[in-house]
């Protein structure tokens, strides 16, 4: 049987077309994700290159160190000496949505992450919404950590007596005009991830290890000056402080969705996504807790609010040597980089699905036929995501990006409940235990994290969604792939399956019509 291709050259305006409803409810069938999957977008596809290790540094290099190195000094006033706590709750959501991650990932092994879960779950609305926060929850917050090199960048020139002044080191309304090293840290990210991709897994597996190692020789350092009576009161702002810092930190766990992006440039996708997913999230949760645990034990809670490169101030206080923070701030540009490296590559692996699909521009889905990688889609958000770093202040940036991160966490939990219901036939490489009180607490969790977050982040999600709505009427419902279908050739589409299982189900009758 001829499926038909969604990915191939068809005119958008197809005849018989779906009413607004139905085209939001209409699925894209599993078996023609894994099929465009295989066979790339017009002729050309992404290479498969990556085994579980650079997955899984894939994963930790985007999560390790965004909490710690950037915005701890906001978030301890937040939760007082709890702030390990906080990081404990946000890592706690973040690990019950990573199960389900993992089960979805080796389901569908697709670029497209938690989108094209959706699509291939709940429909194209909610894939649409689901994709439009991933936009926001990868391109803002390779920005927001971006704006935080320019302290470690300072923090390295002061043992040479220079600084960048606040001008050209701190983006407006944070006293400066223009973040130049966080536009800088983009660009070079940008230029590596044309060059090729797996030439970018192993400069960030380089650079992971070094950001491993500073870590743990702060922890050293900072436990030779522990004082445990730094975490008397614990909870000195209440319960409610210690949320509200692990619903700003969450945006810190990120990392597990852009290993689930590298789907399609996977050895084996099925076996070992799964394993590389759960395995980066018990590292960095375990050194998240253990550093913020030797960072209140070295100096008090109340010592953190306004302090900048929080970690390297310690270190100098606690050794008396310039050159030990000097190593670490290097260490730590050298650690921003990897989480905008990778994540930035998450971001265009998503945009490059959607444009698959004909939700966005055909533009950002093309591939390259020399260096396998979407070149003219990276260079575009490259650009996007450097002037933003440059130009817009970190605090903002942070709590935007948690509430995209968290609603479509929510959603993949929700699809992995869908699926079991609907198609338990389907073959899974892994499957979350204690079905379904993992995805159902997942969910929740999730939904707790965004509630305690403020009315001006519900207030910039709210815009950020109109604006999206917007985008979808103008572009996405006139050129979706899948709507362009005949009802004949959707039925035969629908009806095709994954490698390896039984028939799908006929679609339903209001998916059709």
């Amino acid at each position: 049987m001829t499926v038909p291709t969604l990915a191939g050259e068809r005119p958008p305006a197809a005849a018989g077309r779906p009413g607004l409803a139905a085209q939001l409810l209409r699925r894209k069938p599993i078996g023609q994700l894994v099929s465009e999957a295989e066979s790339g977008h017009g002729g050309t596809g992404l290479i498969r290159s990556f085994g579980v290790l650079q997955l899984t540094m894939i994963s930790v290099g985007a999560t390790l160190g965004t909490g710690i190195l950037v915005i701890l000094g906001d978030s301890v006033p937040l939760a007082g000496p709890a702030i390990w706590i906080a990081f404990a709750i946000a890592g706690l959501a973040a690990l019950l949505s990573a199960v389900s991650y993992a089960e979805m990932a080796g389901l569908v092994p697709a670029a497209g992450s938690s989108y094209s879960y959706t699509y291939a779950t709940m429909g194209e609305g909610m894939a649409w919404i689901c994709g439009w926060c991933l936009v926001l929850e990868y391109a803002v917050s390779v920005a927001a950590v971006a704006v935080g090199s320019g302290q470690y960048v300072n923090e390295a020139l002061s043992v040479f007596g220079l600084a960048l002044p606040d001008a050209m080191s701190q983006p407006p309304g944070a006293g400066g005009v223009l973040n130049a090293p966080a536009i800088a840290i983009v660009v070079l990210a940008m230029v590596l991830l044309v060059r090729g991709a797996r030439e970018s897994a192993w400069v960030n597996t380089a650079i992971v290890v070094i950001k491993v190692g500073i870590l743990v020789f702060f922890c050293a350092v900072a436990f030779t000056a522990f004082n445990g009576a730094h975490f008397e009161p614990l909870l000195p702002m209440g319960a409610a402080g210690v949320s509200a810092a692990a619903s700003r930190v969450f945006f810190s766990y990120i990392g597990f969705d852009a290993a689930s992006t590298a789907g399609e440039e996977a050895r084996n996708p099925k076996r070992d996504l799964p394993r590389a997913i759960l395995l980066s999230m018990l590292i960095v949760t375990s050194i998240y807790v253990l550093v913020a645990v030797a960072a209140i034990g070295a100096r008090p809670w109340g010592w953190f609010d306004g302090t900048e490169a929080a970690l390297v101030k310690i270190l100098e206080e606690t050794t008396g040597q310039p050159w030990v923070g000097v190593v670490f701030a290097v260490g730590a540009v050298l650690a921003i980089a990897s989480i905008v490296l990778t994540v930035l590559y998450g971001q265009t692996r998503i945009l490059l699905s959607m444009a698959r699909d004909g939700m966005i521009p055909k533009i950002f889905g093309r591939v390259s036929a020399r260096t396998g990688t979407p070149v003219a889609g990276t260079l575009i958000v490259g650009s996007v995501v450097a002037l933003t770093a440059g130009l817009v202040p970190l605090g903002a940036l942070a709590d935007a990006t948690s509430i995209g991160t968290l609603f479509a966490f929510a959603l993949v939990n929700v699809a992995v409940i869908h699926l079991r219901r609907t198609r338990p036939e389907l073959p899974r490489s892994f499957r979350v235990p204690l079905f379904p009180l993992i995805p159902i607490l997942g969910a929740l969790m999730c939904a707790y994290l965004m509630a305690n977050l403020g009315a001006e982040t519900w207030a910039v999600f709210g815009i950020w969604m109109v604006v999206g709505l917007a985008a979808y009427l103008g572009y996405g419902r006139r050129h979706s792939r899948v709507a362009a279908l005949s009802d004949a050739e959707y039925r035969e589409a629908s009806r095709s399956t994954a490698p390896g299982a039984t028939a799908a189900p006929e679609p339903t009758k209001a998916e059709i019509s």
